[in-house]
C-alpha cells in the first residue's frame, strides 16, 4: 500500500495525507492497522416488484412473458413500481430466439391483404378443454387487422368472415394471400393451383384475386403470421368470456383500442392511421344480398326433424324428415330453406351442442308414429253365481287337520 511506502520513506503523516489525498486520521487508522478494510455486503434492498414476483413466476410459467401485457396485469393488482425493473426481472427468464435473415416486401396501398386461421383454447364451465379458431385478416400496407372467433372453419364460414372483415376495414384489396387451406386451395400442379368453385366464384363477385402461398414458404404471408402471434401474447393470455358473442364483443374493443392503435414496429406507424390512407385503395363492398347464393351448406334433416349445423341441432317441421335442405347462416340468424322457401328460422346457438326446436315442429303428427299391436291378454269376465267363503274358513279347515 503507497500509505506504508510513503511512511518507510520517512514521510510525516500530513505529508502522506497530502499526497494521497486522504485525511490525516485516515492515515493513522492504516498505519495502526496496515490490512484492508473487510467491508460487509449490504443487505439486498427491498424492491416493489417482490411481493409480485410469485405471480410473476407464475405466469412465466405459462409462456407469458409481454412486458406490457404482465405490466398491465400487476397495475391492477396494485403494483406502483416502474417497467424498467420488470424487464429486467424477466429477461434471463425468457427463452432465447434465433434470428433469420428474411427479405421484407413493402406494398402499396390496397395491393394486398392476408388471411389464415389459429387455434386457441380455452376451458369450458365443465373444466372441459375446448378450442375455436381465430379468422385474422391483415392489411399488407396499413397492417390494420381485422379478428373474429369462430367454432368452425368450413367453407361458408370463412367467407361470412371476409365479408365482416371487409366491412370492418372499409373495402376489399386487390388479392388476398392465403395458406394452402381445403377452403381455398383443392390441390396444386406444381405452380398452377386448382382452387375451390366456390371460393373462386366469391373472389370474383367481391372482386379480388385469390393467391396461395408456395409450399413451405410460411414467410410469405408473415404479415398474417405475427398478427396471430401477437393475439396470443398479448390478448388470449388473460381473456375471460361467456360465450362465443362475448368473445367477439372483447376482441373488437382489443383490435380498435390496442392492436390497430400501437405503434407498429414495422412501419412505426399506428395501423388505424395507415388505414386512413389505404381505405381510399380499397374496392367498395358490394351489398350482402349479393352473396347470398354462397353463404349456404346442404343439410339432411334427422328422422326427428332437426337439421345439424356448426356443432348445434335446429328443429325444421317434421314433414321434411329424411330430405335435404338448405342452411344459410348469418351471424345473427340461421335460415333453413326447401328450395326458395323458408321452413325454419333460428338464433344462432350459443354454444355448441344445443339442440335449438321449433315452435310447433311436430305439429300434426301423431307423436310415437305407427304403434305395435299388443300381444293378446287375458280378460277378466263375470262369472255364474257361486257361494262366497271367507279365506278364515280354509285357515280355520287347515288347524283342524293339523290336531287330528
Amino acid at each position: 500500500m503507497d500509505i506504508l511506502r510513503l511512511k518507510a520513506e520517512g514521510l510525516s503523516v500530513r505529508e502522506i495525507a497530502r499526497r494521497t489525498g486522504l485525511s490525516r486520521n485516515t492515515v493513522r487508522k492504516y498505519l495502526r492497522r496496515p490490512e484492508l478494510p473487510q467491508y460487509k455486503p449490504r443487505p439486498p434492498k427491498a424492491s416493489k416488484l417482490d411481493p409480485f414476483k410469485p405471480y410473476l413466476e407464475q405466469r412465466m410459467a405459462q409462456g407469458v412473458f409481454n412486458a406490457n401485457r404482465l405490466l398491465q396485469e400487476l397495475r391492477a393488482q396494485g403494483y406502483t413500481g416502474g417497467k424498467t425493473i420488470l424487464k429486467e426481472f424477466l429477461r434471463p427468464h425468457r427463452p432465447s430466439r434465433v434470428p433469420h435473415a428474411v427479405v421484407r416486401f413493402e406494398l402499396p396501398p390496397g395491393t394486398q391483404a392476408q388471411v389464415d386461421w389459429g387455434e386457441f383454447a380455452y376451458t369450458d364451465l365443465q373444466g372441459r378443454r375446448r378450442k375455436v379458431y381465430g379468422f385474422v385478416m391483415v392489411l399488407s400496407y396499413s397492417r390494420a387487422m381485422y379478428v373474429e372467433f369462430v367454432e368452425q372453419q368450413d367453407l361458408s364460414t370463412l367467407l361470412r368472415c371476409h365479408l365482416h372483415a371487409f366491412a370492418a376495414l372499409g373495402g376489399v384489396p386487390k388479392e388476398i394471400l392465403y395458406d394452402n387451406m381445403k377452403t381455398v386451395v383443392l390441390r396444386r400442379h406444381g405452380a398452377e393451383v386448382d382452387y375451390h368453385p366456390r371460393m373462386l366464384d366469391f373472389a370474383l363477385l367481391a372482386g379480388f384475386a385469390l393467391r396461395a402461398c408456395r409450399p413451405y414458404r410460411a414467410q410469405t404471408k408473415g404479415r398474417v403470421e405475427r398478427a396471430i402471434g401477437y393475439l396470443k401474447r398479448h390478448f388470449w393470455p388473460a381473456v375471460q368470456f361467456t360465450d362465443l358473442a362475448d368473445l367477439n364483443r372483447q376482441v373488437r374493443a382489443w383490435v380498435a383500442e390496442v392492436a390497430n392503435r400501437r405503434l407498429h414496429g414495422t412501419t412505426g406507424q399506428r395501423p388505424a392511421d395507415r388505414l386512413v390512407e389505404e381505405q381510399a385503395h380499397l374496392t367498395p363492398l358490394r351489398p350482402l344480398a349479393a352473396f347470398t347464393s354462397l353463404l349456404h351448406e346442404e343439410r339432411r334433416v334427422s328422422r326427428d326433424g332437426y337439421v345439424q349445423y356448426a356443432g348445434s341441432r335446429y328443429g325444421v317441421p317434421w314433414r321434411y324428415s329424411g330430405r335435404y335442405v338448405t342452411v344459410f347462416a348469418t351471424s345473427t340468424e340461421v335460415e333453413i330453406r326447401d328450395g326458395d322457401r323458408v321452413i325454419a328460422r333460428h338464433p344462432p346457438a350459443l354454444l355448441p351442442g344445443l339442440t335449438i326446436p321449433l315452435p310447433e315442429q311436430y305439429h300434426g303428427l301423431a307423436l310415437g308414429g305407427p304403434q305395435r299391436p299388443e300381444p293378446p291378454q287375458g280378460q277378466q269376465v263375470v262369472g255364474p253365481a257361486v257361494e262366497r267363503r271367507s279365506l278364515q274358513v280354509y285357515e280355520d279347515l287347515l288347524r283342524a287337520g293339523e290336531r287330528r
